[in-house]
Parts: structure tokens; C-alpha cells; sequence
């Protein structure tokens, strides 16, 4: 969508907003701070144009941290063209050989509050995650609001139940990855690196470039997983939209 009110794309009407000094919900006795573009009418020039940059989209929200005196938040997003699947995400794929996958713009039902809550409440039994069911208002702002035309949901089903819920951003150089959550009861599906291997292959398909991935912090655990999905690259800092960045090949430290 562009407004065409303001003809350049890449400086929408927003309310630009901090939110600082509280505590990190990635590394444990730090402090965060958060900068924040809430933008109404946005163009996928702009969405793409941020998303190389680093930031990331949450409903009508453009984030991205500037936390004092720390660094560790990268980005990162893998190189479609040169990726290589592994031995154990083909078998993924193959167990999946029925996983159906409807795509569509991104909605709410109570069957999507129920799955969300109750993958929430997993992770906070398993890893310590902070954890509060998301209701209507909270879901419909994060995941549903400021999509636009490019903002879509993957809906995976396994015998015709609903299994997964992996929202993104089509952009004009790649498939953002927004959030992605999935049920517990389904193991052995590995829903979750699944998600992200058809995330690959749609970028493939529609002859797109990249996956942006997300946040990248050396020792936390919850993304530990990214490393398996190789080539890679990662961006120090946050660069505006007038400002170059400068992504790099990232391997991990094994």
C-alpha cells in the first residue's frame, strides 16, 4: 500500500517513539531500549528498504534496539540462491510429505489464540519463557494489523488440524520472517525448522533473494537453532534508510 499523499516511499508519516530501561528479555541482567516508527500506510519499498537494515515488524511497528553500552542483537537472514539442505532437513521435509499449507493474509481465530497460548505456555514449562495468554487485542496488534499487502500467514495442517501458524513479510528481495508458532504435541514434524525450510523454498520459488531470520545473539539458546541454516550472513548495528549496510558471510563457532 503507498500513500499518495507523500510521494517519497522510504519517509512515511509515522509517530517515531522510545521505549527504554527495562529489562532484556534475551540476556539476563541487562537493560533494553527500543526504538520504535509507527507507521498507518507503509510501502513494501519501505518494508524491504528496514528489513535490510535490521529492523523488524511487529503490527504497524518498525523496532529496533539501541541499548546502552550493548551490541550483542545481529541480524542475520540466509542466502537462498546458495543454500544447501542438510541430510536431517530433508528428512524433515520428507515427514512432512502431508503437511498441508494453506498461505493467506494474516487473521485471528479462537483456534489461533489457543494454539499460540498453549505453545507459549510449552515454552515456558521447557525453556523459562515469560509467559501471559495473548488475547484478542494484544494478537490483532502484533500479527494481524500493518501487514498490508505484504504481510501473509502460513497455515500448516496435519489431518486436517491446524498445527502451525508462521506469519511473514513478501517483500521485494525476500520472505521476512515475522513469528512463527506451532504445537508441541507434533514432535516429530519439527514444525518449527519446517516452517522455516518452506520459508527457503518460497523464497526460491518466487525468485527472491533472502530470508531475513531475525535476531542473532552468541550464546543464547533459543536461537542457537539459526546455525543450522547455512549460508548466512549477519549485520553489525542498525542503519537508517539513507545509510548502506554492510552484510557479511557469518559461520558459527563450533
Amino acid at each position: 500500500m503507498h500513500d499518495k499523499n507523500n510521494p517519497d516511499p522510504l519517509i512515511p508519516k509515522s509517530i517515531d517513539f522510545s521505549v527504554d530501561d527495562h529489562p532484556c528479555s534475551y540476556l539476563p541482567h541487562k537493560r533494553m531500549r527500543m526504538n520504535y516508527k509507527q507507521v498507518e500506510v507503509v510501502s513494501k519499498t519501505f518494508a524491504t528498504a528496514v528489513a535490510q537494515r535490521g529492523w523488524r515488524r511487529f503490527g504497524k511497528n518498525f523496532i529496533y534496539p539501541v541499548c546502552f553500552g550493548c551490541t550483542e542483537c545481529k541480524s542475520m537472514r540466509i542466502n537462498v540462491a546458495k543454500y544447501k539442505y542438510s541430510k536431517s532437513q530433508r528428512k524433515t521435509i520428507n515427514r512432512n510429505e502431508d503437511t498441508r499449507i494453506v498461505i493467506q493474509e494474516p487473521s485471528i481465530t479462537k483456534e489461533y489464540l489457543e494454539l499460540y497460548n498453549k505453545y507459549h505456555s510449552y515454552k515456558a514449562k521447557r525453556d523459562g519463557w515469560h509467559h501471559q495468554d495473548i488475547g484478542i487485542q494484544e494478537y490483532y496488534e502484533n500479527y494481524v494489523g500493518g501487514a498490508h499487502d505484504f504481510g501473509k500467514e502460513l497455515l500448516y495442517y496435519i489431518d486436517d488440524k491446524l498445527v502451525c501458524v508462521d506469519l511473514i513479510d513478501i517483500l521485494d528481495d525476500g520472505v521476512n520472517s515475522i513469528y512463527c508458532y506451532y504445537d508441541p504435541d507434533y514432535p516429530r514434524f519439527s514444525l518449527g525448522t519446517y516452517s522455516l525450510l518452506y520459508e527457503i523454498k518460497l523464497a526460491e520459488n518466487l525468485g527472491l533473494d533472502w530470508v531475513y531470520l531475525g535476531y542473532w545473539i552468541d550464546g543464547f539458546k533459543a536461537f542457537e537453532y539459526k546455525q543450522n541454516f547455512q549460508p548466512m550472513e549477519i549485520l553489525e548495528g542498525y542503519p537508517r534508510v539513507f545509510e548502506k549496510p554492510e552484510w557479511k558471510p557469518w559461520v558459527p563457532i563450533k
